[in-house]
């Protein structure tokens, strides 16, 4: 029984198609932004802050 799946290293073509392939898929997708986490965490300390201040007034 053969095995359907092409390794694209099997010719030297075949590999740097795949090669720049997977590094255009890479160039699409959206760099995810560290934003979001650090204003969710600036948020949850001033809640907790405020929470504190206010219990201990």
């Amino acid at each position: 029984m053969s095995d359907q799946h092409i390794d694209p290293a099997g010719n030297t073509q075949q590999f740097r198609a795949f090669a720049q392939q997977s590094e255009q898929e890479e160039a699409a997708t959206p760099k995810r932004s560290p934003l979001l986490p650090i204003i969710a965490v600036v948020l949850a300390i001033a809640i907790v802050g405020v929470g504190v201040f206010l219990l201990l007034r």
